[in-house]
């Protein structure tokens, strides 16, 4: 079997765990686009492996990230290093089926090496530079927040480290998604490369600060607050008190300020999708669903009774997920018709 194909059988297995949507908008991309796209989420998603991971002590999942780091930027280099995340990691995962799908990730990454090194060297350059952000990233999210649970809560300070926590995290996936669309469809040769991979680092930031906003009660628990401490003070509050529900009154300015700027960052990334020609429909499409999905979650957390309350969720149902497909599947070459429904979904959101 090909390296192609092994991605192709490995990328399908690991998807299994994850959303829905996430997979849907991976499955419309353009095939000359999907699979270094695919193969920097797999390497991605391994890594996230090893920080989440709470059989490993904090100082050696620091040491298990620089060593794949080292071995994504030089595979042949660096071999021993990833059989060295293997064995720890593969010896400490649970063997549990919700777990099965990392489980096969960790034992085929010297196959995902082998096919970062077919592509061609500009491709393997964009895919090394956004798994060493995403990688340090996870590495200065695990330094920032020591703790692992609500009784050793840590928080993000301003807001400035709440914007470099979303870059980290997602606005590099909008620089990488650019440069590897601009390098592969004809249609976007026209852009100015510099300048859109600008909007689509806010893209990726839009999206994260509605995962962040998402995620505020199990993120507490997991001793982390991203909503920065100098916001929180505006208002009298502090990290430990969201862990309480009841202070989700007090909370709401602080809430009221965070949503307009999901919301800029998001309407950047709608002109984006927007720029996109229109006869590359299964780009837009890939653009498209997440900004879509985006606003949803920030219109059920703007109206949320529960935002607080570990016991409640804010995450799209299947259904909506699905309802905004059919809505919005037949117009994406149209603008007019596209955007109207943008509008209507971004007006939805309480703030």
């Amino acid at each position: 079997m090909t390296t192609r194909a092994t991605a192709q059988v490995l990328l399908r297995t690991v998807l299994k765990s994850v959303s829905r949507s996430f997979y849907l908008t991976l499955a419309v991309l353009p095939g000359d686009v999907r699979a270094p796209v695919s193969l920097a989420y797999l390497l991605a998603r391994a890594a996230d492996t090893i920080a989440d991971t709470d059989v490993i002590e904090r100082p050696r999942r620091l040491h298990y990230l620089t060593r794949l780091r080292e071995w994504i930027m030089e595979p042949a280099k660096h071999r021993e290093a990833v059989r060295e995340v293997q064995a720890e990691l593969l010896a400490t995962r649970p063997t549990a089926q919700s777990d099965q799908s990392e489980r096969v990730l960790l034992s085929q990454l010297e196959e995902c090496g082998a096919l970062l090194e077919s592509f061609t060297p500009e491709d393997q350059a964009l895919i090394r530079r956004v798994l060493r952000i995403l990688t340090q990233g996870m590495q200065k999210d695990l330094t920032d927040f020591p703790g692992a649970n609500a009784q050793s809560l840590a928080a993000l300070k301003t807001m400035a480290d709440l914007d470099l926590y979303t870059y980290n995290a997602a606005g590099c996936v909008g620089e990488f998604w650019t440069r590897l669309m601009c390098a592969h469809r004809e249609a976007l040769r026209t852009w100015d490369v510099e300048a859109m991979t600008q909007v689509g680092v806010r893209f990726g930031k839009g999206l994260q600060y509605a995962n962040v906003l998402r995620d505020i009660p199990a993120d507490l628990r997991r001793g982390r607050c991203y909503i920065p401490t100098d916001l929180l003070n505006t208002v009298g509050l502090k990290p430990a008190d969201l862990l309480d529900s009841a202070s989700l009154p007090k909370f709401r300015p602080v809430l009221a300020k965070l949503l307009p700027i999901a919301l800029e960052h998001l309407d950047q990334g709608w002109l984006y999708t927007m720029a996109i020609p229109r006869r590359e429909v299964r780009l837009r499409m890939a653009c498209a669903w997440p900004i879509l999905f985006a606003v949803k979650t920030l219109q059920r957390v703007s109206v949320s009774d529960g935002l607080l309350d570990p016991a409640r969720t804010t995450k799209m149902t299947r259904g909506e997920v699905y309802r905004i497909m059919a809505l919005t599947g037949g117009t994406l070459a149209c603008e007019n018709t596209l955007t109207a429904y943008y509008g209507r979904l971004r007006k939805s959101v309480a703030c």
